[in-house]
This record gives C-alpha cells, sequence and structure tokens, in this order.
C-alpha cells in the first residue's frame, strides 16, 4: 500500500530557506508527523506548498495519486491545511461551519460551549479563534470516502496547557486508517506525545531525530 502522502524533491518556486534539493519524505495513513525549526526556516512554506497554495517544483502523491491529476478544489479538501492564523470571512462563527455538521461534542472537548457558534469574530480570543480555526478544518465533510491529511501549522501556539492538552487528545481522535497529521510544533514535548515521526530542519533540509524529549 503507498503512502498516504508522498514528498519527493518539493520546494516553493519563490525563493525560499530550504535546500534547494526540496523535501522528500513520506507520511503513512494513521500517523503523525511533526516537524520542528527555528522560525524563518520554511516550516509554514512547506506545508502551504504541500497544500497546493504556493507554485512548486517536486513532487506530491496522495494515495500513489500524483497532485497534478487532481483538481485544485479535490486536493485541498483531501489535504487540509489549518494555518497559524486563519483566515475569517463572516462575523459569525457558525457561518464558517457546515450546517450539517454536529458540533456540540468536538466544541465541549476543546473547552468551547455550544454558544460558540453564535460568538461574533471580531471579539474572539487568540485562543478561542485558533480552537475554532482548528475545528473548521477536523470538521470538513468528506465528499469521496478518501484518504485525508490535515496539514497544521502550530495547532496549540495560542493556547494555555489545559486548551493544549485537551486539543492534543482531540487531534488523536482524528487520526483513521485512511487520515493521518503533518504538523509544525516548536516543543519537543509536544512532538513526543502526539508523533509518530520527527522531522527538523537543519541546514535548509529535513533531517529524521528521536522523538524523546
Amino acid at each position: 500500500m503507498p503512502p498516504l502522502l508522498k514528498l519527493e524533491a518539493l520546494a516553493p518556486l519563490v525563493q525560499s530557506p530550504l535546500h534547494p534539493e526540496g523535501a522528500s519524505f513520506e507520511v503513512r495513513a494513521g500517523t503523525t508527523v511533526a516537524i520542528m525549526g527555528p522560525s524563518g526556516c520554511g516550516k509554514s512554506r512547506l506545508l502551504r506548498t504541500i497544500a497546493d497554495l504556493e507554485p512548486s517544483s517536486g513532487t506530491v502523491w496522495l494515495n500513489g495519486q500524483e497532485k497534478k491529476t487532481i483538481p485544485a478544489p479535490l486536493w485541498r479538501r483531501r489535504v487540509v491545511y489549518c494555518a497559524a492564523e486563519s483566515g475569517w470571512w463572516a462575523d459569525r462563527v457558525g457561518d464558517h461551519f457546515q450546517p450539517s455538521v454536529r458540533l456540540t461534542m468536538a466544541l465541549e472537548a476543546v473547552g468551547l460551549p455550544a454558544e460558540a457558534m453564535e460568538w461574533s469574530v471580531p471579539r474572539l480570543s487568540s485562543g478561542e479563534r485558533q480552537r475554532l480555526a482548528l475545528l473548521r478544518a477536523l470538521t470538513l465533510p468528506s465528499e469521496d470516502g478518501e484518504g485525508r491529511v490535515y496539514l497544521l501549522d502550530e495547532p496549540t501556539a495560542a493556547l494555555d496547557p489545559d486548551s493544549t492538552l485537551r486539543v492534543e487528545a482531540l487531534l488523536r481522535t482524528v487520526l483513521s486508517p485512511s487520515c493521518a497529521v503533518l504538523m509544525i510544533t516548536h516543543h519537543r514535548e509536544q512532538a513526543a506525545r502526539l508523533a509518530n515521526r520527527l522531522l527538523c530542519f537543519d541546514a535548509g533540509r529535513l533531517v529524521a531525530k528521536a522523538l524523546a524529549p
């Protein structure tokens, strides 16, 4: 069985701190891979490139199917990107979620009340925005039953320790035989709690490291 996500020499076309040889690695279904590195090393650019939000060189496959053979809207439903600072286009939180999605249990899992769907986006704290943006990404409906990869850029950066542990518990429930998570973190302890593998940037290259904190 092919890996759920495979990269070969992937790099942004626009100037990037990534080494010219690009990034090459695999993410297996049912696993979490953590990425670490100093600020400005290209972590977020790499996720955006995988998500088809930046032009790139190299090749990406999803379930053995090359990205260029998959229409962009379908690719972005299967390869779901959650930015460190997500965009909001409506005033009411609930307008950013599919009406058919049941969110009460998911909201409770991250420490938010059901009434959060009625909240005004401009009044959200940074931690509330981050948790709601993550829920928005995790609850996108799947129309085709294909595997899905979640690209998470520091999903707990704005959260207190209790909320961080709640989100980590939720992320563990996301994993299934058809899903995987590729996440950026600045905390080796978090990588050790969540990830099956750790990749660290070293002079523009991604290098496998031990998960022990």
